[in-house]
């Protein structure tokens, strides 16, 4: 499938169902926008925590949404330092929300994608996951500005180990954050090898607890 921008810009993106989710609406608890990597750094759709997400979170019935950023793979466009990328983001919200209008969405994000996704604050939104946040790709009173003191949900889920920003440092940067909070993986870096399921299962209870909540 393909997004459009309100720049114009068209971006390649595919969805994945939970099973039996085309015949029967309940099999669909949420729906979860992912966010990859850094595009300058060889990020994209199918990096290792993305693609591990597209995979499972179906397996829990959750609805789910990849695409490339503007200027990857096959989506038009260049890189836009973060910012442009918010309009990347919210094309996918628009697409997303419309296949699941009554199911809990989030945008969820690694690294690059989670910074980004804390920089938008879209009121579709029931919450964000960002996952090992550098918490730097934009300056953090703007994440703090637009996420931050929304009151809606903010998990980070932070390595014990992340080279950029570890759990310590992620909670002392986010101290004054509005309804957030952090969990820790324990043994894992910021490229989470072998710490996947742990992530997906932290997201899947995420977006289930939203979808009781409603």
């Amino acid at each position: 499938m393909r997004l459009t921008t309100s720049d114009g810009l068209s971006l390649e993106a595919e969805t994945r169902l939970p099973a039996g989710a085309i015949t029967d609406a309940t099999a669909i608890t949420g729906a979860v926008v992912l966010a990859h990597p850094h595009p300058q750094q060889g990020g994209s759709m199918v990096s290792l925590v993305t693609s591990e997400l597209f995979r499972l979170l179906p397996q829990r019935g959750i609805g789910v949404l990849r695409f490339n950023f503007r200027g990857v793979g096959n989506s038009e466009g260049t890189y836009g330092e973060g910012r442009a990328e918010q309009a990347d983001l919210i094309a996918a919200i628009d697409a997303l929300a419309g296949l699941w209008p009554h199911q809990p969405l989030v945008l969820c994000g690694w690294s690059f994608g989670g910074d980004t996704s804390l920089s938008v604050a879209d009121e579709r939104l029931a919450g964000w996951v960002a996952i090992a946040p550098p918490l730097r790709i934009l300056p953090l009173d703007e994440l703090t500005t637009a996420s931050g003191t929304d009151p809606r949900p903010k998990l980070l889920i932070v390595p014990e180990h992340d080279q950029f920003r570890p759990p310590e440092a992620a909670a002392e940067a986010t101290a004054s954050w509005n309804n957030s909070r952090i969990e820790a993986i324990a043994g894992a870096d910021h490229f989470l090898v072998g710490r996947t399921d742990k992530v997906a299962g932290l997201v899947a209870a995420f977006v289930e607890q939203l979808g009781l909540a409603d």
